[in-house]
Parts: C-alpha cells; structure tokens; sequence
C-alpha cells in the first residue's frame, strides 16, 4: 500500500539561516527610505510630465513608462518587504 507523504516528510526548498535581529531591522530600515524615496521620485517625474507641454515628447514617454512602472513595484512591493523584514519571516503565508 503506497505511504501517505505529509508536509512535514517533504524536506525544504530553501535553507534557512539564522540572521540577527538587527540585519532584519536594518533591510527593513533600508526598504523602507528606498521605498519612499522610488514613490515620491516617481510621482514628481510623472507630474512634472503631466503638467509640462514642453516634455511631452515620443522619446519622453519611453521615461513615463518606466517611471510608472516603477511607481507601481515601489508602492506594492516596500510594503510587503518593509513587513516580512520588520518581523522576521514571510507572513503572507503558504498561498502567499
């Protein structure tokens, strides 16, 4: 009869190590400034070209691309990182 394989029988995917407290706060701290910093950044860029006829150019809009873009990465993913890092593991679950 064939066994039955749980969770727990299977062995991890990624190693872990173990990592000071002050390194995650650290990351987290760094996340955080670099996270703002890309949000407020970006927003000013895609004003500034909103608001302006003169920088309303074809080779501009390759700029907005990239400044949205990167708009969207810095205020959905500094969040989800700032979090894991403030408490040390991935909270988001296994479905996450």
């Amino acid at each position: 009869a064939p066994q039955k394989v749980t969770v727990q029988d299977v062995p991890p995917a990624f190693p872990t190590v173990d990592v000071p407290d002050h390194a995650h706060y650290t990351i987290g701290v760094v996340i955080l400034i670099v996270g703002i910093t890309g949000t407020l950044g970006n927003f000013l860029v895609f004003y500034a070209f909103c608001r302006s006829r003169s920088l309303q150019t074809p080779a501009n809009i390759l700029i907005i691309n990239l400044a949205i873009s990167d708009f969207l990465m810095s205020i959905t993913q500094s969040p989800v990182f700032l979090t894991n890092s403030l408490y040390k593991h991935w909270i988001f679950g296994e479905t996450g």
